[in-house]
């Protein structure tokens, strides 16, 4: 189920709740024209199957010894919905949803990390989505988007507010659909994987594998035209190591896979191989930008470029 979102202010509002509506008003306008970009078309919806609200954390969450309330953090259900102007989609539409990490919003990542920048430079035939998970949080946790079937549903809920705004066919469904994210996002990646109800493509992980590598392990045998790409930096413990150890797993079933330092990096090798492991320099938040996404996005087989 999805609702538009609706930017108009009562005029009847008490002068004080009007003034705050009026400043978060300007900053989200600041947040919009950052990210706007002359060859999209960037509207929001509400979905009742995004991440949250969910029972996992209706008594927010606590990290550090700081509790991060249900309220503030777990109740936003908006999805960042961002198409070429020149889409064209009659009878399938390619998804490529992605998904921020911790202490980011759908609308902050899509300034920070450019995306909008990045998915419409790729040229590529199809829809970028932001679906909200924990905002401005510490927490790796999906939420609804770990239980069977809701990926489904938020799929289903994007296609129709697309056709809403009639940028696709009537009888327009989905196609090829690919997950990517930053940090914290491996699980809810991992875990739609699993038990969303769609069968997903490909998963482009920004020094994100931090945990559920047999998840993607077991997805990566089940089909080999499945892709799987790490780029990874030597931030903290986790991406680094997890993606060795997920690297001697692959060895031990006789995986083929290409390892490269960034450096020598070259765009055509992401079309050659399935399964990429790229070891950056770069730190931590850095490695999306400026042009990584673009890349991944150009040399994948499952996204066709638009038509000029």
């Amino acid at each position: 189920m999805i609702k538009w979102i609706n930017d108009k202010t009562n005029q009847m509002i008490k002068p004080i709740l009007f003034s705050a509506l009026v400043f978060l008003f300007l900053i989200s306008s600041l947040n919009l024209s950052a990210q706007d970009n002359t060859g999209a078309v960037t509207f929001h919806i509400y979905s009742t199957h995004t991440s949250f609200p969910d029972t996992g954390r209706l008594k927010g969450h606590v990290y550090d010894s700081v509790l991060y309330t249900a309220r503030e953090h777990y109740q936003d259900s908006t999805v960042l919905i961002i198409a070429p102007k020149n889409l064209d989609a009659k009878k399938t539409l390619d998804l490529v949803f992605w998904f921020h990490g911790w202490r980011n919003s759908v609308d902050n990542a899509a300034v920070r990390y450019e995306l909008t920048k990045q998915f419409i430079d790729s040229k590529r035939n199809a829809v970028l989505v932001l679906a909200e998970t924990a905002r401005n949080s510490p927490d790796s946790y999906g939420g609804k988007l770990e239980n069977s079937g809701d990926f489904q549903a938020l799929v289903a809920d994007v296609v129709q507010g697309l056709k809403g705004k009639k940028l696709i066919g009537e009888k327009c469904r989905e196609g090829h659909i690919l997950l990517g994210g930053h940090s914290g996002a491996y699980r809810v990646m991992a875990r739609i994987i699993k038990n969303g109800g769609e069968p997903i493509d490909e998963a482009m992980l920004f020094d994100s594998l931090y945990g559920e590598t047999e998840i993607f392990m077991d997805w990566i045998k089940a089909d080999s035209h499945h892709r799987f790409i790490h780029l990874y930096t030597d931030f903290g413990y986790g991406p680094k190591d997890e993606s060795m150890r997920m690297n001697q797993l692959l060895d031990k079933d006789k995986i083929g896979y290409y390892l490269v330092e960034e450096k020598e990096l070259k765009p055509e090798m992401y079309s050659q191989h399935n399964l990429v492991y790229v070891h950056s320099l770069k730190q931590h938040d850095e490695i999306v930008n400026p042009d990584n996404f673009r890349l991944m996005l150009e040399n994948t087989p499952f996204l066709k470029p638009v038509k000029f």
